[in-house]
């Protein structure tokens, strides 16, 4: 079976389970943010394990759910828990999820992730709206993916996050009273955290914060015709920025300390979305 049938199988597996047709507005949920998910209004869940061909994530705060349900009435769908390429799983694998709800309907997507700071302005519980970023993953979810009608090969990448989503964010965060800076994320493979050296690097090319994932899901959400938003939560300071050492529970329990107004933030901007579809 190739790529396209088990893309064509996890969609119509997953068709049948939504109350009605499949949400225009997706988000996914990076570590320690999947308490977003529990917040939806009628929510119908499915075990990433039921879905035919559909990874399972194996990392603490990634729990592996997809949710329907509704923010203010507006049906979404969110992706509770992501996989990883440090995880073991291909490339191809860790963008399987994106693919699926391409061709499921979805227009527009919300990724978010746990990252570091590289930017010294840039603070454990603030919130970054990813404006570009930089590709230190060595590998591409489009290498070797044949060009369909609904993917082309050869995507024009200058402007990966939609600027008007991203003005709509800038908006509800105002309304809202809750503080958004503005960078260019960095990806890299993990799982090991990164050296100062190499933080010294990033920070040289002009990254403003690290993170082991979304990078190739927005490439591939590209490929697609998605629109994207991407949103960071910075839950630590990058090796050397800090004395402090990093773990992953670390990590995923400062996440937790800023769900209250990542929920907040998502749902107005969701919102601020379904007025402008």
């Amino acid at each position: 079976m190739d790529i396209f049938e088990q893309i064509t199988d996890a969609s119509t597996f997953l068709q049948k389970k939504i109350p009605g047709a499949c949400p225009q507005i997706a988000v996914v949920l990076g570590s320690g943010l999947g308490p977003f998910a529990d917040t939806l209004e009628g929510q119908t869940s499915v075990e990433t394990s039921e879905i035919p061909h559909w990874p399972v994530p194996t990392v603490q705060g990634h729990r592996g759910r997809v949710v329907f349900g509704r923010v203010s009435g507006i049906p979404i769908l969110a992706l509770q828990g992501r996989v990883h390429f440090y995880e073991g799983y291909s490339i191809q694998q860790v963008v399987f999820p994106i693919r699926v709800l391409g061709q499921m309907g979805v227009q527009s997507l919300i990724v978010s992730n746990a990252a570091g700071s590289l930017n010294t302005n840039f603070l454990p519980g603030d919130l970054m709206l990813i404006t570009d970023h930089i590709n230190f993953m060595f590998t591409h979810p489009l290498i070797g993916y044949p060009p369909t009608s609904s993917q082309i090969r050869f995507p024009d990448m200058s402007q990966p996050y939609d600027l008007k989503y991203i003005h709509l964010a800038e908006i509800a965060s105002h309304d809202l009273s809750i503080p958004l800076k503005k960078g260019i994320l960095v990806a890299s493979t993990g799982p090991s955290y990164e050296t100062a050296a190499e933080i010294r690097m990033m920070r040289s090319l002009g990254g403003d914060a690290v993170c082991m994932s979304t990078v190739p899901e927005v490439i591939a959400g590209v490929a697609m015709g998605l629109r994207i938003l991407g949103i960071s939560c910075i839950t630590n300071l990058g090796t050397g920025l800090s004395s402090q050492k990093l773990t992953h529970q670390k990590v995923e329990k400062t996440a937790q300390k800023m769900k209250e107004k990542f929920i907040a933030l998502v749902k107005e901007i969701v919102v601020r979305i379904s007025e402008k579809s």
